[in-house]
């Protein structure tokens, strides 16, 4: 699965994969829903990316807010525009995004999810899955939330095995992982750190996780996803690499002109992966592409990557 990232996985970049290194699932950037009485939930730039597949592969739509009257009726509406599969986002680090507790900050008061879970799955036709950290500030607190997704029946859960206030410090403790995997029925698809293949083959053979979800790794390497699915260990080569780069920027270039306004805002959304690529080899070059200030010379600037 291609992860939801805020900022990147946008339509533009995820039509990219998806016709590039084909994803098995595909998610949606989160799509905040409004809280309080308001006929609007969902934006309507988020209600023209509601579809059940891309490219024929299956998208999800995941969903962030709180209240559950809120997102019930964000879930109704979601469908209502083609939506087929629905996440809600239990793991976003990055505090309060409305005015109640959102994302990973729910976990702080688990007792809202006795509510909240029940309703959602009971107001999803399709695929209802849950993507979460393994608690807010105590690790094991994803156990004591076990029963209750498997009693709501929910389909999938996607776990990234760090607390919410660690954010993005530290490592991912897979162990974790293992332990939800074997305490309950429900498919685990494993999330965090997994920036190589072999990283990916021995998380799937320690874990017996059902799936792994991709972010930072696909985004600096979208090629992992072919390494993985015909268990290519070895890392690819300069050559090999600077031929990817010059591709992947070339083809996200390219279709964000005909999705984004302005050369500045075109070359500052492509320039966000560079946010995910920490490749020593290409450091230099990354730089000069950084300071690009026209799609002209950024364009030379790929087609010299070597």
């Amino acid at each position: 699965m291609l992860a939801p990232m805020q900022g990147l996985t946008n339509r533009g970049l995820r039509d990219l994969f998806a016709r590039w290194v084909q994803p098995d699932t595909l998610f949606t950037e989160f799509m905040r829903v409004a809280p309080g009485e308001t006929g609007k939930r969902l934006s309507a730039t988020d209600l023209q990316e509601m579809a059940p597949h891309e490219a024929g592969i299956p998208l999800v739509v995941q969903l962030i807010g709180h209240g559950t009257g809120a997102l019930v009726q964000a879930a109704h509406i979601a469908q209502q525009q083609g939506a087929t599969h629905i996440n809600l986002n239990l793991g976003c680090p990055f505090g309060r995004m409305t005015t109640g507790l959102t994302g990973g900050g729910i976990l702080q008061q688990p007792e809202l999810l006795q509510e909240l879970i029940p309703a959602l799955r009971a107001a999803v036709s399709g695929s209802f899955s849950v993507k979460l950290r393994s608690g807010h500030t105590d690790p094991q607190q994803i156990f004591s939330l076990l029963r209750l997704f498997e009693d709501s029946k929910v389909d999938f859960l996607v776990l990234h095995p760090r607390t919410v206030v660690q954010e993005y410090e530290g490592l991912a403790d897979h162990t974790i992982t293992a332990r939800v995997v074997q305490a309950t029925g429900i498919p685990v698809i494993a999330n965090g750190d997994v920036r190589t293949a072999v990283e990916g083959l021995q998380l799937l053979e320690q874990t017996r996780a059902a799936g792994l979800m991709l972010g930072r790794g696909a985004i600096a390497d979208p090629l992992l996803f072919q390494r993985l699915r015909q268990r290519v260990t070895e890392q690819p080569d300069r050559t090999e690499r600077a031929a990817m780069l010059r591709f992947y920027l070339a083809a996200l270039l390219d279709r964000y002109q005909g999705i984004f306004c302005g050369e500045q805002q075109i070359l500052g959304k492509v320039k966000s992966v560079f946010a995910c690529m920490d490749d020593p080899a290409f450091t230099r070059q990354i730089k000069g592409l950084k300071k690009a200030t026209s799609i002209g010379k950024f364009l030379d600037l790929v087609q010299q990557l070597a």
